[in-house]
């Protein structure tokens, strides 16, 4: 193998005995010497069972240490590692293995009554989360590692949620994820002094690959999270003296409401980030009232996840803002007539870099679809102000045309999450006879609060043109999720208003 793309041998060598995973749930401790013993034994052990390069092993588990053991064994030999989203539906599993036909999939123990048929559809299935697992940990095989892998092979396949269709592989190269890790690195200016606590799921690339993989690269320390609470996630993050951590808009929702972060002077923390999805700005405030450093990043498995960088002092000035592009990668805005846009228009944003996916699995067809050109098309609808700052609007098919008017519902939405009962807000277009789409806004208000129709449109007209205020205010007790904590609007479509 190149030696070059194995970084976690040359990581262990350089810091063998350096913390280098923490689990919440037991406090267990691995250094990164045993982190790669472990993944060589692993990778031992998968050859011995006839797992050859191009091979994919699949992974259903929530975060554990497995997933760093596969992913790194995979990259020994070659193979191809496929986290699963254990939130989807057997049928929905199912058919992403049907798709990728792991040679091996790995089923963590908790999950063994309730996934139990994916065995039968994998004959070579293992457990992971027992004691046969952690002898297959210490497996004194010899590997067999290959030395013929190179940079543009595949290492991981990350399926995309599917809330806008069926899920595609994204495919990501060892290029890919090595440059996004160290562009991130570089960019970010990570230190071997950092410590994070992943509450992402780990089936993502935000759990991946944002944080654990390029602050594991520069010799810091991943806590893998348990399950997220406001309260649990402030004792931790002081617990752990964590620098650094990326959390979705809905978990620092939850957090800044906790009495623990109103007491919390977080004294090792060097900034809060925020991703996923567009922030509200409420969330600024709280952590600006505290004087933490706060700010919002952007990206997508098919690109990163990690593209643009902002200071923390610019993030105070440029509030919704996620910066500049990054050293080793570029952006731009693109209007429906292919032209790029000026300052302050509204367009797609493209990005271009080494960290960039490969393809989609077995889909030729999206895969032509989001890379042209050089490309890639993101579906995301972006400006830049005329320092060069990037503001995210939004999702490209989220916009709303109404009356022949372009609305961008992350506006209105920011907007009526600063109203003092307004606990979470989400803005949809709704198919209409006369308009088109007219503008629907699904509310959720704070405890013992309430709101009359009227007052929101009188609040509304304050700030917004008159063809972005919301002809429907649709009042709900909690908002749909994805498995990544975004708010799903795709179901909020088939709500009866």
């Amino acid at each position: 193998m190149m030696w070059e793309l194995d970084w976690l041998e040359n990581r262990a060598r350089l810091s063998p005995n350096k913390k280098a995973i923490i689990e919440e749930v037991t406090n267990k401790a691995w250094t990164f010497a045993e982190l790669n013993n472990r993944a060589r034994s692993v990778a031992g052990w998968l050859k011995h069972n006839g797992v050859n390069k191009g091979d994919r092993v699949a992974l259903l588990a929530p975060s554990h240490l497995c997933y760093f053991d596969l992913l790194f064994a995979c990259g020994k030999i070659g193979a191809i590692f496929v986290p699963l989203n254990w939130r989807l539906s057997i049928h929905e599993i199912m058919e992403i293995i049907e798709d990728c036909e792991p040679a091996m999939i790995g089923i963590h123990q908790e999950f063994r009554d309730r996934y139990h048929p994916l065995a039968k559809q994998v004959p070579e299935s293992f457990y992971i989360g027992n004691e046969e697992y952690e002898k297959i940990a210490v497996f004194q095989g010899t590997a067999g590692f290959i030395d013929d892998i190179d940079e543009a092979d595949p290492l991981a396949m990350i399926y995309t949620g599917g809330t806008t269709g069926k899920p595609k592989g994204v495919v990501l190269s060892h290029q890919s994820i090595l440059w996004n890790a160290m562009n991130t690195i570089i960019s970010w200016g990570l230190a071997e002094d950092e410590v994070t606590i992943n509450y992402m799921p780990m089936f993502h690339t935000g759990g991946l690959n944002a944080l654990s993989i390029p602050i594991l690269m520069i010799g810091g320390t991943v806590v893998i999270g348990g399950a997220f609470t406001g309260g649990k996630a402030v004792d931790s993050i002081n617990r752990y003296r964590c620098t650094i951590i990326l959390l979705v808009p809905t978990m620092y929702h939850m957090l800044i409401q906790t009495e623990e972060f109103q007491r919390s002077s977080f004294p090792t923390m060097k900034i809060f980030l925020s991703g996923a999805a567009p922030c509200p700005l409420t969330v600024y405030d709280a952590f600006l009232k505290k004087g933490l450093a706060f700010k919002e990043g952007y990206g997508l498995t098919e690109a990163g996840p990690n593209n643009f960088y902002i200071s923390p002092e610019q993030a105070k000035m440029k509030r919704g803002s996620v910066g500049k592009s990054m050293l080793f990668n570029s952006v731009k805005i693109v209007k429906q007539d292919g032209v790029e846009a000026e300052s302050n228009e509204v367009g797609e944003i493209l990005i271009k870099g080494k960290h960039s996916f490969s393809l989609y699995w077995n889909n030729d067809r999206a895969t032509r679809e989001t890379w042209k050109d050089g490309w890639i098309h993101t579906g995301d609808l972006g400006k830049k102000d005329e320092q060069g700052f990037y503001y995210i609007v939004g999702r490209k098919k989220d916009m709303i045309i109404t009356g022949g008017e372009n609305v961008y519902p992350l506006e209105i939405e920011q907007w009526l999450n600063a109203h003092r009962a307004i606990d979470e807000v989400a803005v949809i277009g709704l198919p209409d006879p006369k308009w088109g789409e007219i503008v629907t806004a699904f509310i959720v208000l704070k405890p013992s609060c309430s709101i009359k129709e009227a007052e929101l449109i009188s609040y509304c007209e304050v700030k917004l043109g008159r063809y972005k205020i919301p002809k429907q205010f649709v009042f709900l007790e909690e908002l749909p999720k994805t498995h990544v904590g975004k708010i799903d609007k795709n179901q909020l479509k088939n709500i009866q208003v």
